[in-house]
């Protein structure tokens, strides 16, 4: 006999799970285990003989061959059939549940548990892949399983796989109707009644922005059901977290446990049919915070569920005691809300009410606000204009106008320490957008709309979510970085840290490397040998030399490293080179920075800032992010994500940050798509407009045109080139740059045709036979190529623009020139000596690139040249010559090239040969 267990106190997933078990293995009898929830014990009532179950005690004992559990992973949440495990003739023990965070002690031979919204979700795959038509009732019970226990596809541990569950047995003739009235079956008069007595006794208290209830019941007789009231009051009440105790006694059959109901907990279940008088005390939680865990708050106690629902039965206990001190506990969980010193945005951007409207308008434009702050000669905040005031008056044409005559006076502030919760509750009751932070009466900061939604949606997103990316990070805002570097490393960050710290300042390890940990195999310790670092100056911008002094700082500590300080905005670099912990490793370290591109294609405008707008200058989304290494507590750290990033990691997508990104730096596009190549990313699509927007724009034809490009744009664009040219991802990298058409920020008229990509791949293969020492730089040698596609009178001029070495330049200049003498009067050599004599002027690299771009009869004498003809020696050499008595002079070169000549030839073939032929032509006497 095989035999499918549900819990104690069925509910309607372990029910649904079992039921489609029974289709899946043959034969197999269902059986609950020790009564079941009020709404199954009903539905039971009219499908009880629908289902292949069966009632404990009329269990064969001695005829059992199999076991399998749904829903639960404890022995004590299957009442007396948890004995059945210790039967010596059992030849399997199955497990399915969904409970991710539960300790198992049911000795399952297999066991599938999947963080999924209801167990039914993981047999009704299973289902899927069959071609077993499900009867209504049993597609009834499989979708109120996943209903009930996902409530309706809204509980935060649904997933997709749940929706789609769902859909499938819906599709295979689920009663909608019968859903409906099980799903919410409603109150029986009993919970009626002890509702008005739980909402009158409810006390409340606000704590962390976040509603926190509880209350105690007393009943005489146990009242089934308790957890459907939980519910019903948690909705009532808007509470996001509630804690509900009920005290009972007599004659009823309890246990310690809980069991996992509809919403993962139900009152009591039958472990023992032991009849006690003494009372008993359920408390069942439910709690809408993020970062809360109920399941780890009552599983010390002997309960368990989800971690937003969860319950447990209690037969010792002080009721005055217990439930006070679980809600003492379950504050504890409740994480730090966010404040505004972590949300604004500063230095705040000023102006005097004298300004002219039109001139805000230049300065929201410069800087990419929606608003402006206005402060009087004493730079006290009297009031705050806004996009929309600024557009308005510039309609009626008053751009002549003050700022002072349009701008919002009847202001609300806040301070650095006031909370997220309180920071919305503002925004919504007076419909702000914008609110300043002041300290001491001076404006220290501003707190966008933006800036809130934004922090909300990703905390959704992180609590609301499974991430398909091991991230080790404890809560939605830190990070676990020390196990994955190196120690050496975590101990320069920590003192650099200190260092910052010290001096009244915030240092923040930012982009690549925060980005390649939340990345990483987590089995594979992480190799970081470049470190971006970012001192910020709390809520006023620190000092231009702020990145310097730091560096300065680590210097002394670390007197083996090389300091380079280089840039007009102060930036500082540290190089260990042969060091034997810290080798290769550099650190740059920069101050906290805002820029602004006066023109498109320009070099950026520079000036102090605060994190999030160092942040903001950034590429892409996966690149701007911050791990805050000061003020931290213990080896977790803050992470800052204001833009997303780590939604796009988990999509797997490369997405810019600014529409203009492009527009403002072409070579943007080309690190776009390295990120996407070298991580096996994907181009999000409104990425992929805006950079065919930005190249269909025309800007960058224009600036070639006008020669108003920077020289630092051409070399950050060689730069970009050469690090996707060496990569050995590189043939991926340059079809993806081809497809999109960005040659052209070369040159207008370059474009990835078969042509041009034919000969890329060529003379790859030329590389790699003739120079595998990689003596030249094959790189560069593929950037000439796409260079030499162009008109020969336009190769200088990009060569040049790229900043290339003379040698190469020259090359592509006189490329044209050398491909005519070559193609002209390599077919006219007869013998092989006069293809030498031909070649033998022209370098390496000439050649390849003439090979490349000459039809097969040249490439074939090329390659014959270098693979024959290029390694002919003569016989005797200059010293072989001294030897045989010839004097020393110029005559030795045309001695030594006419043995060459005659070895090409043929004409000698050994040192015997070679002697005959100089007595013959170059008689000692002479």
């Amino acid at each position: 006999m095989d035999l499918i267990l549900c819990h104690t106190i069925s509910d309607f997933d372990a029910l649904g799970a079992a039921v489609g078990l029974t289709r899946l293995k043959t034969g197999a009898k269902l059986v609950l285990t020790g009564g079941a929830h009020p709404a199954v014990r009903d539905f039971l009532a009219l499908h009880r003989d629908e289902y292949a179950l069966i009632e404990r005690r009329s269990v064969k004992v001695d005829q059992i061959h199999s076991l399998v559990v749904v829903d639960t992973q404890k022995r004590d949440r299957l009442g007396k059939a948890a004995q059945w495990f210790d039967l010596p003739y059992l030849t399997a023990i199955e497990l399915y549940d969904h409970h991710g965070d539960t300790d198992s002690d049911i000795p399952a031979t297999f066991r599938q548990v999947e963080p999924v919204g209801a167990t039914t979700t993981l047999i009704v795959e299973q289902l899927q892949q069959t071609s077993i038509q499900l009867t209504t009732a049993e597609a009834t019970v499989m979708a109120l399983g996943i209903h009930v226990d996902t409530g309706s596809l809204t509980f935060d541990q649904t997933t997709p796989r749940d929706a789609m569950a769902l859909a499938w047995v819906m599709a295979q003739g689920a009663n909608i109707r019968q859903i409906a009235d099980y799903v919410d079956p409603g109150l029986s008069p009993q919970l009626q009644q002890l509702l008005t007595t739980a909402l009158e006794q409810l006390q409340s208290e606000n704590y962390q922005g976040n509603t926190l209830s509880w209350v105690f019941l007393k009943t005489q007789d146990y009242v089934p059901g308790l957890s459907s009231l939980a519910s019903r009051l948690v909705d009532l009440t808007e509470s996001d977290a509630l804690l509900l105790a009920a005290e009972y006694g007599g004659d009823v059959e309890t246990c310690h446990g809980t069991s996992g109901s509809r919403e993962a907990g139900e009152d009591v279940s039958e472990s023992n049919n032991q009849q006690s008088k003494s009372s008993r005390l359920t408390i069942i939680g439910r709690s809408r915070i993020p970062g809360t865990n109920l399941n780890a708050l009552l599983q010390p106690l002997g309960g368990g569920g989800h971690s937003q629902a969860a319950a447990v039965t209690l037969r010792h206990y002080n009721p005055p005691e217990v439930l006070p001190q679980l809600v003492d506990q379950f504050k504890e969980q409740i994480p730090q809300p966010l404040s505004a010193l972590e949300l604004m945005s500063s230095p705040v951007r000023t102006i005097r009410p004298d300004t002219t409207v039109g001139e805000a308008q230049r300065i929201l434009l410069r800087y990419g606000h929606s608003g402006l702050s206005v402060v009087d000669e004493h730079d006290q905040l009297i009031g705050i204009i806004s996009r929309r005031d600024i557009d308005l008056a510039l309609h009626h044409g008053l751009g002549h106008a003050p700022v002072k005559g349009y701008m919002t006076r009847n202001l609300k502030t806040i301070t650095p320490q006031t909370s997220l919760p309180e920071i919305e509750s503002l925004m919504v009751t007076y419909d702000i957008g914008r609110l300043p932070v002041l300290e001491n009466g001076q404006l220290v900061g501003i707190v966008t709309r933006t800036d809130v939604l934004r922090q909300v949606r990703q905390d959704q997103e992180r609590w609301g979510e499974t991430c398909p990316i091991q991230m080790t990070y404890p809560s939605s805002r830190l990070l676990n970085m020390r196990e994955r570097l190196a120690p050496a490393l975590w101990q320069l960050l920590t003192q650099a840290a200190q260092e910052a710290q010290e001096r009244g300042w915030h240092l923040y390890l930012v982009g690549g490397a925060v980005r390649d940990v939340l990345l990483a195999d987590e089995s594979q310790p992480l190799l970081l040998e470049d470190v971006d670092l970012v001192v910020d100056g709390f809520h006023r911008a620190a000092d231009v030399g702020a990145g310097v002094t730091l560096a300065k700082a680590l210097r002394e500590r670390y007197p083996n490293a090389r300091l380079d300080v280089h840039g007009a905005f102060q930036t500082a670099a540290l190089l260990w080179h042969n060091d034997p912990v810290l080798d290769s490793l550099w650190i740059d370290i920069a101050t906290a920075r805002t820029e602004f591109y006066p023109y498109p294609a320009a070099n950026p405008e520079v000036e102090a800032s605060s994190i999030r707008q160092d942040l903001y200058r950034r590429d892409f989304t996966i690149n701007a992010m911050a791990a805050r290494l000061t003020g931290r507590r213990g080896e977790a750290l803050p992470l800052l994500d204001f833009f997303g990033g780590m939604l796009d990691l988990r999509s797997r997508q490369i997405r810019v940050l600014h529409a203009n990104s492009f527009i403002e730096d072409p070579t943007r596009i080309y690190r776009a798509v390295r990120f996407a190549v070298r991580l096996g990313f994907e181009l999000e699509p409104q990425t992929q407009d805006y950079i065919q927007y930005a190249l269909e724009s025309g800007v960058y034809e224009r600036s070639l045109g006008a020669n108003t490009r920077a020289p630092a744009l051409e070399t950050r664009l060689k730069a970009e080139l050469k690090y996707i040219l060496e990569a050995p991802y590189w043939q991926r990298a340059f079809q993806l740059i081809g497809s999109l058409g960005a040659l052209r920020c070369l040159h207008p008229s370059l474009k990835l045709d078969p042509l041009l990509w034919w000969r890329v791949r060529l003379i790859d293969r030329w590389l790699r036979r003739f120079d595998p020492d990689q003596t030249l730089k094959h790189w560069q040698m593929r950037l000439e190529v796409l260079i030499a596609h162009l008109e020969p009178q336009e190769r200088g001029k990009v060569a040049e623009n790229l900043q290339l070495p003379i040698d190469s330049i020259e090359r592509l200049q006189h490329l044209g020139q050398a491909q005519t003498e070559v193609v002209e009067s390599l077919p006219q050599c007869q013998r092989p000596s006069e293809v030498v004599l031909l070649l033998r002027q022209y370098k390496l690299p000439t050649l390849v690139l003439i090979a490349v771009h000459s039809y097969r009869a040249i490439r074939r004498k090329l390659w014959h040249y270098f693979t024959n003809l290029a390694t002919v020696q003569a016989p005797l050499n200059g010293n072989d010559l001294k030897r045989l008595g010839y004097k020393p002079g110029p005559h030795y070169k045309e001695m030594l090239d006419a043995l060459l000549t005659a070895t090409l030839d043929g004409v000698i073939q050994d040192e015997a040969d070679a002697q005959a032929f100089l007595e013959q032509h170059y008689p000692r006497s002479t």
